[in-house]
């Protein structure tokens, strides 16, 4: 009896492992014949993404890219390599030894290689139809692409930096044209000019916006914390807040008090990738934007969290009136990155950056630590919330500083040893500081570690001569 049931048993499972088996090779036929005619019909996107391929397979011996947009062959439309500084020649193979460590502007190229070892994930963005998006508008009328504010707050969530819940959400093109949004909507109503402050060291975006623009809803009064010791009444301020600061890193809250004090918090660097973020951000206005967080300097997108409803309307009315919105093309990008970080986890950004730029400060301090002449910024280490542990610095900016009495001009100091960076008093302060930026590529910053040493290591020899 206990023979047959057995016997049964396995009859029963071969018959079903048959009926499986069955099933699968022809679904697999299906799917396979499916996939071939999805192929053929989508054949000119796939044509789209061969060129894209075909493009970033040329070689340019790690010193270098070639672009769909850039200057091609006359002969055969091949596009040309364009070279790191300081490399040359058509594939970028040579390297020319007298040449300067360039780390002057905040280009965030230091997230190429993320997005090399990412090419599935991002390759798409560039697979635009040519129907796409014509109109002025999305579905609902609005210049704002729904999807892209759903994973945008999505990722502010992981990186847990800000707070997003009850928050209106505006884009713009970069963080630049959104604290032009910000000051217009929070001047325009006033009954004397508005004045716009800082603490410096500052970038001297707020002040050369203020200039160019010379409207009488606002004029530029200098520095916050002057104006906090003075005794000038203080109504109808707008003071910037930097937070972490550019060019030291340092976070940062507003310094004026009062009814009639508002705060724009510009925190295009408060991700996990540049500081430690002790608690999510919760200001009236917070400006971010995708430059600093993925890199993508060039698509020119930002975006900006507003508290108040009147103040988000006006900000609104103003990129209505200076673009129409913000290009479809860019958002969509924008939407195609913030899926890749998504991926997984959504942390492998976050770890990569912050590993990176970590490892940049020390490899930096190190040398400067052997130096009486040149110091660095002081970052303590801090708990971060995005990690759950204390963390050391990882700044975008070395914010140097020349000790000896006699080199007034940091800048100059630098250039001589072929080193060129941003001279403090654009900054607002003197010239004893100079600003280098840790954000550009892997050839720029071993450059300019290269060329440090060597003034570090001059330095030790003129003492020993002494």
């Amino acid at each position: 009896m206990e023979k047959k049931k057995v016997t049964r048993c396995c009859y029963s499972l071969c018959l079903l492992t048959s009926v499986g088996l069955n099933i699968y090779f022809v679904s697999n036929q299906y799917l396979k014949s499916e996939w071939k005619i999805n192929q053929n019909k989508l054949s000119w996107s796939q044509e789209a993404a061969a060129e894209a391929e075909a493009v970033a397979l040329i070689s340019c011996s790690g010193h270098g890219r070639a672009y769909l947009d850039g200057l091609s062959d006359f002969v055969d439309g091949k596009p040309f390599c364009e070279c790191n500084t300081c490399y040359g020649g058509h594939d970028c193979s040579i390297f020319s030894t007298d040449c300067a460590a360039d780390v002057d502007s905040g280009d965030p190229l230091f997230l190429e290689p993320f997005w090399m070892q990412r090419r599935a994930a991002s390759l798409i963005v560039i697979v635009v139809a040519g129907w796409h998006r014509m109109s002025y508008t999305f579905y609902d009328h609005s210049f704002v692409s729904q999807e892209l504010e759903n994973h945008i707050r999505r990722v502010h969530s992981i990186a847990r930096n800000a707070i997003t819940k009850g928050k209106y959400i505006i884009f713009g093109g970069g963080s630049t044209q959104l604290l032009g949004a910000a000051v217009y909507a929070l001047s325009m109503n006033l009954s004397s000019p508005a004045k716009r402050v800082a603490v410096c060291p500052c970038i001297p975006l707020y002040k050369s916006q203020t200039d160019f623009f010379q409207n009488t809803n606002f004029e530029y009064e200098g520095d916050s914390s002057l104006l906090k010791n003075s005794s000038k009444t203080k109504t109808n301020i707008i003071e910037f807040v930097t937070s972490p600061n550019n060019p030291d890193g340092n976070l940062r809250e507003a310094v004026l008090k009062g009814a009639s004090v508002r705060a724009i918090y510009d925190h295009a660097y408060y991700w996990p990738h540049f500081t430690a973020i002790p608690s999510p951000a919760n200001e009236d206005i917070m400006i971010f934007t995708i430059s600093k967080l993925t890199g993508h300097a060039g698509s020119r997108f930002g975006w900006a969290f507003v508290k108040d409803e009147d103040v988000y309307q006006n900000m609104q009315k103003y990129i209505s009136v200076a673009e129409m919105g913000i290009s479809r093309e860019a958002q969509l990008r924008a939407l195609k990155l913030m899926k890749a970080i998504l991926q997984g986890n959504g942390t492998d950004i976050f770890d990569y950056a912050y590993k990176k730029m970590s490892d940049r400060w020390k490899k930096l301090s190190q040398i400067v630590s052997l130096s009486k002449r040149f110091t660095l910024q002081e970052i303590p280490p801090q708990f971060c919330n995005f990690f759950e542990k204390v963390r050391g610095p990882s700044p975008a900016y070395a914010w140097l500083k020349c000790e000896r009495e006699e080199d007034t001009n940091c800048n100059s100091v630098l250039r001589a040893a072929n080193i060129i960076g941003r001279a403090g008093s654009i900054f607002n302060v003197g010239d004893r500081h100079v600003r280098l930026s840790l954000l550009k590529s892997d050839d720029d910053f071993n450059l300019l570690l290269h060329h440090l040493k060597k003034l570090v290591v001059t330095e030790e020899d003129d003492a020993r001569t002494m």
